[in-house]
């Protein structure tokens, strides 16, 4: 039987993975375009996510790292944002790489310490600061979760592809005739209740 630990992990890497596969086969600009009127992009979800875990399974378990989260740029602003986005001058490439390494420094954390590991979280409120690894592996599994499915969404939208693992694999395999019906279905039961 898997420990806990290591079941939750899975769960965590799951959703990074996720997050990921939006980004495929994109090109530059498909995966940097705005596609929300709050600028929501695919790349910058995945560059959010790993900033989250760098500060979470970096700052809060006393694990520091060399890298650079987005907001302690030299004469960036934290109020613009640069966590959700790839900057003018970062690569695709760039962000992902930066990505990956926040990623296994979260997963040298995690593998580094118990469940009951005690962490403070810096920027959260007093009166709830003090956490463990097991709270914070949760939190981040489902944060990420939220995360990927913004990116679903997204690449729904951009180009059709669907589905958790790979394209359509957890959706009824319909022609575009067949899901044109069923939206319309949708589309005349929510009239219905207009």
């Amino acid at each position: 039987m898997t420990d806990l630990k290591t079941h939750l992990h899975t769960y965590l890497k799951a959703q990074r993975a996720a997050l990921l596969l939006k980004l495929d086969g994109l090109s530059e600009r498909d995966a940097r375009l705005p596609r929300t009127p709050t600028g929501t992009n695919l790349l910058g979800l995945v560059k959010h996510a790993a900033a989250c875990e760098l500060g979470y399974f970096g700052e809060t378990f006393g694990r520091p790292s060399d890298l650079v989260l987005p907001w302690e740029i030299e004469g960036v602003d934290p109020d613009d944002n640069e966590d959700m986005f790839a900057t003018e001058t970062e690569s695709m490439a760039d962000v992902l790489a930066w990505s990956q390494a926040c990623f296994d420094h979260a997963d040298a954390t995690i593998e580094a310490l118990p469940l009951d590991a005690p962490g403070t979280v810096a920027w959260w409120p007093p009166e709830r600061n003090r956490v463990t690894l097991g709270q914070i592996i949760i939190h981040m599994a489902l944060d990420e979760a939220r995360h990927a499915g913004h990116a679903d969404i997204l690449r729904e939208q951009l180009d059709g592809r669907v589905g958790l693992r790979s394209e359509g694999n957890n959706l009824p395999e319909w022609d575009e005739e067949r899901w044109a019906e069923y939206v319309g279905r949708l589309t005349r039961i929510a009239d219905r209740h207009g």
